[in-house]
């Protein structure tokens, strides 16, 4: 493991980074584009956005006494949801946090021309001045940072007081009235714009690896100064409002200097521009701090390359991180338009907001190690309220935020998959936790499948040219399972006739075929020794698969038994008869094919082939029923070409209660390669096993297979679209 970045941060240089990454545009711009909105109640937007990033707040100050690493969403949304969606909010947030600190540093210019007699040609050198000379005190070490961060949001924080105590004199009440327009929808649009205002609250997580006593400094910073600015937020705007005419105020891009200049003069003026430079400096670097970290963190996880995540020997900080971030930045303040581009990366925070409330729900639901010293109060209401009140906000920011949200996402996910994907196998605790409570509902419905048995008779499908041997396999496997369901089977050989002959005379004339079909079956039956009653038929028909379903049908079938390949069963058109059948059967359905060895020869045991997922309750019927009716044990194992992963403990856990589940004797627990061989018979070959495939399995494991049962669950036990989809998804 590489080395480790130092904890040089405490308590107020956390209030600084979260505070100066909080007050800039959103207190020196935005009020008056929101002003515009909903009028005087602007003042109570602020409370309201506010009260809405609290509860991420608190989210984010748990997970990161719990994760005191650097990431900050990214790490806490990697480790909850995957590296699918984390890539995509550790990407997606670096983009941002990247534009927002570009954008901090060109959007002082309106305030510095206010201040100094600036030439419009310095204004982008100067602010490339500025960029490069904090990214060298980024470098220089993260307590530098914090001591920097400290001075510059103490005098802007000055600033701002100065303002809002002495405006205060001036505020004319009258301006309050009518206090809101727009109605509900205008108090959410204006929540929505403003609402980025407070975004930067919770940038300081991404560097919990840093600060000094994580489980006390993480939360009151990210808390406490979440509660300082919007109180400060709410008094300023109220300023503005109180001492600037509406028409004035919705139409300024300055509009703190405005209200500055008619409530404290001149030198008010110089104070109000003095703090929203010193805001939007503060803003750029706590950006450049905060961001530099997501690359690290990824780069550690190999979601990016490994030289992001390197740690300086001399310096003590990622350096190469640091120094990407910066030059992403001097481009982007060179030869982008900022202004426009950021705002595509503001919808994009409240889709992190959401998952990082609901990463929290994953963790204390799910089975992963977690132990937080911080609890977030009124869980889980707190964190359900945060992710539906941001994804509520999502909607409101217009067609170009979402459009861009969208590009972010889309941008995350292909660098995944061409990049991370072949770099990680790690999952999120989400998906492990669905997948453990899948395997849990299997079992049971497995446990009541065997209880029940369900209803209907067994139906074995021959063909004229099904062999004698192949017949004796079906039997064989019919007449186990239908002693496990209490029921009888009926043997039916379906035979067509051309088009041409008619139906009627083919079914009066019995062909000395039948008659010896007969009588070979009924031989079979005695041969078993079986209880079970068996009835034997014939089917005459024009088309065998329609032929087929309609009987099952008709005689209320519960399970049909048939070769996997019956010979006569070629092909229709396009489709196959068997593949007809198999999609149009009111029933379960199981295809046999023999080995090597005889239906005569007794198996060594009974082997239940899964498709990598939890084994499907039909299927684990089925196997009971075979290994009952031989007396031989059932083992589970996955397929032959499945590589062992980070569920081959959880596959055999769920292994293992199914073995308790069964009637028959349990197998020896067999390993994702099938297992060993079973041991020779009385000839000195290879002794025969009978292999329950369960599903469409990818292969059949390595070993001498006498029968081989493909089970495919009917309609009855047929899990529906949705579940399907999220088993897909899921295993």
């Amino acid at each position: 493991m590489g080395r480790t970045l130092e904890r040089d941060l405490g308590l107020p240089a956390v209030l600084a980074i979260s505070m100066g990454a909080m007050i800039g545009s959103g207190i020196f711009i935005l009020p008056a584009l929101a002003y515009g909105v909903v009028g005087p109640a602007v003042v109570l937007v602020y409370v309201l956005a506010g009260l809405l990033v609290l509860p991420a707040a608190l989210s984010q100050s748990e997970l990161a006494t719990a994760m005191p690493k650097a990431g900050g969403a990214y790490l806490y949304i990697e480790r909850g949801m995957g590296p699918l969606l984390g890539t995509v909010a550790g990407l997606g947030t670096w983009f941002s946090l990247t534009f927002k600190s570009a954008l901090a540093l060109v959007g002082g210019v309106p305030y510095v021309l206010l201040l100094f007699a600036v030439p419009e040609a310095w204004v982008t050198p100067l602010a490339l001045g500025l960029a490069a000379v904090l990214v060298g005190i980024n470098l220089l070490g993260a307590k530098q940072t914090g001591l920097t961060q400290v001075a510059v949001v103490g005098l802007m924080l000055v600033a701002l007081a100065w303002f809002a105590v002495g405006g205060s004199r001036s505020v004319d009440p009258g301006s309050f009235a009518p206090f809101a327009r727009g109605g509900l929808g205008g108090l959410l649009a204006a929540t929505g714009l403003v609402f980025v205002s407070y975004a930067g609250v919770t940038k300081v997580a991404s560097l919990a690896e840093e600060i000094e006593r994580p489980d006390r400094n993480i939360p009151l910073g990210i808390v406490g100064s979440l509660v300082v600015t919007t109180a400060l937020y709410a008094l300023v705007v109220a300023v503005m409002v109180g001492v600037v005419p509406g028409d004035e105020l919705a139409g300024s891009l300055t509009p703190m200097a405005l209200a500055a200049e008619r409530s404290l003069g001149d030198l008010g003026v110089a104070a109000v521009v003095l703090a929203a430079i010193l805001a939007l400096v503060s803003t750029a670097n706590a950006g450049v701090l905060s961001a530099s970290r997501y690359p690290f963190a990824m780069a550690r996880d190999r979601l990016v390359p490994d030289t992001l995540g390197s740690v300086s020997d001399r310096l003590g900080t990622p350096s190469t991180a640091i120094t990407a971030t910066g030059a992403v930045v001097l481009v982007l303040v060179a030869f982008v338009p900022i202004a426009e581009i950021a705002k595509l990366a503001s919808a994009f925070q409240f889709l992190v907001f959401a998952l990082v409330n609901l990463a929290v729900i994953v963790f204390r639901e799910g089975g992963a190690e977690y132990d937080p010293s911080f609890r977030s109060p009124l869980y889980p209401w707190v964190q359900l309220f945060g992710a539906g009140s941001s994804l509520l906000l999502v909607t409101q920011m217009g067609l170009v935020p979402l459009a861009g949200a969208g590009l972010i996402v889309a941008g995350g996910v292909a660098w995944f998959l061409l990049y991370g994907r072949p770099r990680v196998d790690r999952e999120g605790v989400a998906l492990a936790t669905a997948r453990a409570r899948l395997d849990a509902e299997r079992l049971a419905d497995a446990r009541a499948v065997l209880a029940d048995g369900g209803g209907g008779g067994v139906v074995v499908a021959t063909t004229p040219g099904t062999t004698g041997t192949a017949e004796h396999r079906l039997l064989r496997v019919a007449v186990a399972v239908a002693e496990a369901r209490g029921t009888g089977v009926r043997v039916v050989r379906f035979e067509t006739v051309p088009d041409q002959q008619p139906l009627d005379y083919a079914t009066e004339v019995r062909s000395p075929a039948d008659v010896r079909f007969e009588a070979e079956t009924d031989a079979m039956v005695a041969g078993l020794g079986t209880d079970v009653p068996v009835t034997v038929g014939e089917v005459v028909s024009h088309d065998v698969a329609h032929s087929v379903v309609s009987y099952l049908r008709h005689r209320r079938a519960g399970v049909l038994v048939m070769e996997r390949h019956p010979p006569g069963l070629g092909r229709r058109g396009l489709r196959s008869h068997t593949g007809w059948i198999r999609r149009h059967a009111p029933c379960d359905l199981l295809f046999v094919e023999g080995g090597d060895a005889g239906p005569d020869v007794p198996p060594e045991r009974v082997r239940v082939v899964g498709d990598g997922g939890p084994c499907r309750p039909f299927a684990v019927f089925v196997a009971n029923a075979l290994g009952g009716a031989a007396d031989r044990p059932v083992t589970f194992t996955d397929p032959a070409d499945a590589a062992p992963d980070d569920r081959t403990d959880a596959r055999a856990e769920h292994h293992d209660g199914l073995r308790r589940t069964l009637r028959v004797a349990p197998g020896a627990t067999d390993g994702a390669d099938g297992g060993a061989p079973p041991t020779a018979d009385g000839t000195g070959g290879p002794a025969a096993e009978l292999v329950v495939v369960d599903g469409r399995a990818r292969s059949i494991p390595t070993g001498a297979a006498g029968t081989v049962v493909h089970v495919e669950p009917g309609p009855t036990h047929r899990p529906g679209r949705l579940r399907r989809l999220l088993r897909r998804v899921v295993y």
